[in-house]
């Protein structure tokens, strides 16, 4: 299971000034479903991540997956940030394996695991590579395996490509979609690339402006399997200009 719920959530930052993040966010991410979060600069999506992730606390409503509400982090909730951080002491193999020693799993059950995930990610033959040998897309590649191979119920990503140039961007975003046909794990994936939540996602939530809010939820009906050459068909076009519409209308009204 992976369902996601975020019921009437708001968040509000207190300090010196009171920051009011987030108000009455209401969606939720199906079971085994890819959802992307797409919004203005500043409107609160890593937040919406972070609360999902249990490194914040909403301020009002509730945040659940599979119905239970989430007080702290865990590892049935992976996350994937910008730079992959991996240990670089480790190797590609350590790195991934690390997880799931701590949490006491059995090497029967992981290291088969293991070897699976660094097939999809292409990297079956670098589990002797320290991260320092690696190129900026194969470690996030290693970042993606080392969350992948604690199972998680949803993998939460935050910009994972960003740091990236366009055509590692272009080769990681094939990458993922490749696994996640093979996984189906759901996803909440946090973009200010409208190319890249079109290709990526079952659906798109459009967020407005400071605070943020889901101004609108938009289902992408391009056929899966999908490969970086629907960027240039006219549906996926289509999707585009109606996206950036959403978002310069919604971030014109604040």
């Amino acid at each position: 299971m992976g369902k996601v719920n975020f019921e009437h959530v708001g968040k509000t930052f207190h300090g010196t000034r009171d920051v009011a993040a987030l108000h009455d966010v209401t969606f939720t991410v199906e079971d085994g479903e890819f959802v992307a979060l797409l919004g203005p600069s500043g409107c609160g999506k890593s937040t919406v991540l972070n609360l999902l992730a249990g490194f914040e606390s909403p301020s009002e409503g509730a945040v659940l997956i599979d119905g239970a509400a989430i007080a702290n982090p865990g590892p049935d909730r992976g996350v994937v940030f910008q730079e992959a951080a991996l240990f670089p002491w480790l190797n590609v193999w350590k790195n991934v394996t690390f997880g799931p020693e701590v949490q006491g799993i059995p090497r029967s059950t992981f290291e088969p695991l293991t070897r699976e995930l660094l097939r999809l990610v292409g990297l079956d033959s670098f589990s002797d590579s320290l991260p320092v040998q690696l190129s900026g897309g194969m470690r996030q590649r290693v970042g993606i395996a080392r969350v992948l191979v604690m199972q998680p119920r949803a993998l939460l990503m935050d910009e994972p490509f960003g740091a990236l140039d366009a055509q590692t961007r272009l080769q990681m975003q094939q990458l993922l979609l490749d696994v996640w046909q093979s996984r189906r794990t759901s996803v909440l994936f946090v973009t200010h690339d409208i190319d890249e939540a079109i290709l990526l996602a079952d659906r798109v939530l459009v967020m407005s402006a400071r605070p943020g809010r889901i101004a609108r939820a938009i289902p992408i009906s391009l056929p899966r399997p999908r490969s970086i050459d629907s960027l240039t068909s006219p549906e996926f076009m289509s999707y585009k200009a109606q996206i950036m519409l959403e978002i310069n209308v919604k971030g014109a009204a604040h």
